[in-house]
């Protein structure tokens, strides 16, 4: 029977990975992997994250099962941060669960709408690679607009009409901030007039939030996506905590619904319980438990807040200077980049290009020229800037 099945294309960031491990140049740049990086080039665990595993080393008792819903005072002390402290239930409406990372989350969300009668997800292109595999994988249909304007801004009228155009076993997939893999974020306006489309049209939207306090703060990075949550009656949001809490392979994710009425969120959730159990039976406990530790602590929420305040403002400085470069690269319009937000961005350069940046000057990116902004810091950014004039100019 196994012999039946025919090889899978390679994951081209796997590739990329390796030819980057193989390559001996002392000065070579890796723009591909989608960590967060210092100044010094290491992705390093939290602060925070330290001090709360000494607590976890110190103080648990048990390694026994969770429930399907994983670590409940994690989930719950997610919410002030994610949907505001006002209100972080909405009045009763908001239920949620622990899952293995962002990924397992959005699985999760997808999985309940087709569940519910999702036949068809409204998305923009390009986006993370992983949204169309999760898609195809459960078995619903992707509908895809073109999330970008050439000039670098969202293209807000494409999506508009997608959610215009949707029908009632329709979803629409958001990125709430920190755009996978433009950096394009959708401004406040353009939420204002996306939350009255969906109001208007009642389709199902699923919020993917990757990306939160990377972009331009904790309150903004959210702010849109409460914008549309208050104009709907019910939604599905997906969480990761892989980029703003260091915790890429401890897989720390939540999943939250937003239901028209409280009433309705234990029929619910007990079919998104029932999907997670046949899934993966339970999340992995550590990272949720070191997270919930970090939020109940005063001071470790300060920490965690000043390591992340850190973060942004190098990725903003990575932008401005990559920015004030334009002038410097005439084949390659950089100026959009100080008005995008987050990791990462795409470069139009073309294949030869890309594999020129490679072979002559030792520096890796995405096939479709994305690059991870983190990637770069003081001490190579300028060899990025003459790399990308030198091949543009050829």
């Amino acid at each position: 029977m196994l012999d039946q099945l025919e090889a899978q294309s390679p994951d081209a960031l796997l590739a990329l990975i390796k030819m980057y491990a193989a390559d001996e140049r002392a000065d070579k740049i890796d723009l591909g992997v989608g960590v967060y990086r210092t100044d010094d080039g290491v992705t390093p665990v939290f602060r925070s994250i330290k001090q709360a595993e000494q607590r976890l080393l110190d103080t648990q008792d048990s390694k026994s099962y969770l429930g399907p819903e994983g670590d409940t005072g994690f989930v719950s002390g997610l919410m002030p941060y994610i949907f505001g402290s006002d209100d972080p239930d909405m009045g009763g409406r908001i239920g949620g669960m622990q899952t293995p990372g962002g990924t397992g989350a959005v699985r999760l969300a997808v999985s309940l709408a087709k569940q519910a009668g999702a036949r068809r997800v409204h998305m923009g292109s390009p986006s993370w690679p992983n949204h169309v595999q999760i898609l195809g994988d459960v078995g619903i249909e992707p509908v895809l607009f073109d999330h970008a304007n050439p000039d670098g801004s969202a293209n807000i009228d494409a999506l508009i009409a997608a959610i215009e155009s949707a029908e009632p076993t329709d979803v629409v997939l958001l990125h709430a901030c920190c755009h996978n893999p433009t950096g394009v974020d959708y401004t406040q306006e353009e939420w204002e007039r996306i939350a009255a489309a969906l109001a208007a049209n009642g389709v199902l939207p699923i919020i993917d939030s990757a990306y939160h306090g990377l972009g331009e703060g904790m309150e903004e990075d959210v702010a849109g996506m409460r914008t549309a949550l208050a104009a709907v009656p019910e939604a599905l949001i997906a969480y990761s905590c892989d980029k703003n809490f260091g915790m890429y392979r401890d897989r720390v994710g939540a999943f939250y619904v937003m239901a028209q009425d409280g009433g309705q969120l234990d029929a619910i959730m007990s079919n998104a319980n029932a999907l997670a159990r046949a899934n993966w039976s339970m999340p992995p406990d550590h990272g949720g438990a070191a997270i919930r530790l970090i939020l109940s602590d005063p001071a470790l929420v300060q920490d965690w807040q000043d390591e992340l305040t850190d973060m942004r403002a190098r990725l903003r400085w990575v932008r401005e200077t990559l920015a004030a470069a334009d002038n410097r690269v005439p084949g390659l319009d950089l100026a959009p980049l100080s008005r995008q937000n987050g990791l990462f961005a795409i470069l139009k350069l073309d294949k030869d290009q890309i594999a020129a940046l490679r072979a002559d000057h030792g520096i890796y990116m995405a096939g479709s020229g994305r690059i991870n902004a983190a990637g770069l810091t003081s001490g190579n950014i300028e060899k990025f800037i003459g790399a990308l004039a030198d091949v543009t100019s050829a």
